[in-house]
């Protein structure tokens, strides 16, 4: 039996490179058992979901199968979702799974640790706003995205049987990252539906409005940069609207501040993220206003020296009072500390401190261009990137996520099939 037992909770970007390092490193150690535990059993890269929502990324082909990494490099993997963490016993309880008819197939249980990783995420913050849980859809996982591709799918069959005696009306609130980029891949989707029998769809039918609470879009980007994002959606025929706060959303509607509401039967809600609640249930570890836990420099959660916490769930304070931001940059650099540190551990040596290194921030409007800012010693201080240069470097973050997961001569070979897909397979994916 091993004597150590490794357990990560979450296979988004940071857990999934995590522990793929670690199985590699323990693979052929009997005194480790490295595992994985995860509420889905597929790995799509989060920045994407937009792409996966709007038909542009076909989840079941393009996603990571946890069972299959697991194969391949050496841990074990556990579908389940957490509802608990003892750390008294050092243990964590996993949910029932049931089927889709709500049969129990697999039922709850309890998994011992000796070190454990959380990194399950972020969910979306509603900030409790009246019927957002009800009546919009959120990008959180694969499962949801999937669910509002079927309805954007849908309401293009009905509208077309129908005439299109009324517009194909979307309402995105929230024009972060997320928002700007699923405006303009809705576009491109709807210019590519054309071509599988929608020919009857014209452009103007399509009616998109970002809505934003505060004064302008993508506010983690410099003002000139958020411009020009702001004027290619606009030529797309994107309604942007800032300084509107969201109070109210209803079945066909949204509600603003100002007494304005903009009809929208489809609604997506982009508009913050925040630690699931789970997190702040966890006896003896302290939690921020975003439902993280908090972690000392080396990314232990402050008061237990066996558990780490990494990604959109830690709460890391710098030195200037702010907090690291939840991105997938900040995820990557936290699992390689937490890889590094986990080995320190068992070595009996000093933990390294986490820095986060910000790298800047890309946006991508679908195939139009992309924007975005660039940090580091190379620029000394910020470059704007726009255009092709900026899509290049948006599609490079990806293509490093997929090195630490499979590999370089893996990631080519990815590279290469997606190419040939691109001339084999339709450009949306239609059901």
């Amino acid at each position: 039996m091993p004597s150590q037992h490794i357990v990560v909770v979450g296979g988004g970007a940071g857990g999934l490179e995590l522990v793929t390092k670690l199985g590699r490193k323990y693979k052929k150690d009997n005194k480790v058992r490295v595992s994985l535990v995860d509420k889905n059993l597929t790995h799509v890269w989060k920045p994407l979901l937009h792409e996966v929502a709007a038909g542009a990324l076909d989840a079941d082909i393009d996603g990571v199968d946890y069972r299959v990494q697991a194969a391949n490099v050496g841990f074990h993997f556990q579908p389940g979702q957490l509802t608990g963490v003892n750390r008294k016993e050092k243990t964590i309880t996993l949910a029932a799974i049931l089927n889709d008819k709500g049969d129990e197939l697999v039922a709850e249980r309890e998994i011992e640790y000796t070190k454990l990783v959380i990194s399950i995420g972020s969910v979306t913050n509603d900030f409790g706003t009246e019927g957002v849980a009800e009546h919009c859809y959120c990008l959180d996982s694969v499962k949801q995205a999937t669910e509002f591709h079927h309805t954007l799918m849908n309401t293009f069959l009905a509208l077309q049987a129908q005439k299109y005696v009324k517009p194909l009306q979307v309402a995105i609130v929230g024009a972060g990252a997320t928002g700007v980029e699923l405006a303009a891949e809705l576009h491109k989707s709807a210019e590519l539906i054309r071509t599988y029998g929608f020919d009857d769809f014209e452009m103007n039918q399509l009616r998109i409005t970002l809505i934003e609470a505060g004064p302008r879009i993508l506010p983690a980007l410099p003002e000139r940069i958020a411009d020009a994002a702001k004027q290619e959606l606009e030529k797309l025929g994107v309604q942007v609207l800032v300084n509107k706060p969201v109070v109210k959303v209803t079945a066909d509607a949204i509600y603003t501040g100002d007494d304005e509401s903009f009809e929208a039967p489809l609604k997506i809600w982009a508009a913050g993220v925040k630690a699931p609640e789970l997190l702040t249930k966890i006896d003896g570890l302290k939690t921020n206003k975003r439902n993280q836990i908090v972690v000392e420099e080396s990314l232990l959660a402050k008061g237990d020296n066996d558990i780490f916490v990494l990604g959109d769930s830690a709460g890391f304070e710098r030195s200037d009072g702010s907090w690291v931001p939840p991105r997938a940059q900040a995820a990557h650099q936290m699992a390689k500390i937490v890889y590094t540190n986990l080995l320190r551990q068992q070595a009996n040596k000093p933990l390294d401190p986490f820095v986060f290194n910000d790298r800047g921030s890309l946006v991508s409007l679908s195939s139009y261009t992309a924007v975005g800012s660039l940090m580091g010693n190379l620029t000394k201080g910020a470059m704007m990137v726009e255009g092709w240069l900026a899509r290049i470097m948006y599609k490079s973050l990806y293509r490093m996520h997929q090195v630490e997961v499979h590999g370089y001569f893996k990631t080519m070979l990815f590279i290469a099939v997606q190419g040939i897909n691109r001339r084999l397979r339709p450009r949306l994916k239609l059901h």
